[in-house]
């Protein structure tokens, strides 16, 4: 699942990103408004991170914005103002829920799993063969086995997953996970795809990776 942060302060982006990357979570951030903005509108997010205080544009503006043009993704809003008055004028604009800062990550990672429960109520699994991902606990079976992922592991197979039978090619994968985009290394997809073999596929009869040579990757039940 993919995540917007849009947030003026680095060194809480850097705190948010390192540890929903770690929930499995892909993460992009803006750190203005109109940025913001941009990104939710050519991007598909499941969720939504707002700071309210944001240069060029606050995060109410961004909010009545993205509502205005028909963005209906969950928005959680971040801010240091806590009074009941802010809270009401966060939510009567579209916010879907609102947290003050400073807060614990836990709770946030709490209230995140809230929206998209909410939002997700007919997927909350992904399912492909024998094999299914739990997008909420983000664990991962096939038939009766456990399969233990890494948090980039498990979100490039939920990508797959959710786009199956297309071929994707190495450049659309990677800049559809930008948690990725981090690692030092320009093979990033062919190692994690190696690593999703290695798991989901070689101890099992049924292969469901497949390799478009000159094209990409998909997964498919074929």
């Amino acid at each position: 699942m993919k995540i917007l942060i849009i947030e003026d302060d680095e060194k809480i982006i850097n705190f948010l990103k390192k540890g929903l990357e770690e929930e499995s979570y892909s993460v992009d951030y803006s750190l203005n408004g109109d940025e913001g903005i941009y990104l939710a509108s050519v991007n598909d997010y499941d969720l939504i991170l707002l700071d309210i205080m944001l240069p060029i544009k606050d995060g109410i503006k961004v909010c009545k914005t993205l509502r205005a043009d028909g963005i209906n993704t969950p928005i959680i809003m971040l801010t240091a103002k806590d009074s009941i008055e802010d809270k009401i004028k966060g939510l009567d604009i579209g916010a879907n829920d609102y947290l003050a800062k400073p807060f614990s990550f836990s709770e946030l990672l709490a209230r995140i799993r809230v929206q998209l429960r909410a939002t997700n109520q007919n997927q909350t699994t992904l399912k492909l063969a024998d094999l299914e991902l739990d997008l909420l606990t983000k664990t991962a079976k096939r038939g009766e086995d456990t399969i233990n992922l890494t948090a980039k592991e498990f979100a490039l197979l939920e990508y797959l997953i959710k786009n199956q039978n297309k071929v994707l090619s190495e450049s659309v994968i990677s800049s559809s996970l930008s948690n990725m985009d981090d690692m030092n290394m320009s093979n990033v997809v062919n190692v994690y795809i190696y690593r999703l073999r290695n798991k989901i596929d070689k101890p099992y009869e049924k292969k469901l990776i497949k390799t478009i040579r000159g094209l990409g990757f998909k997964i498919s039940d074929d």
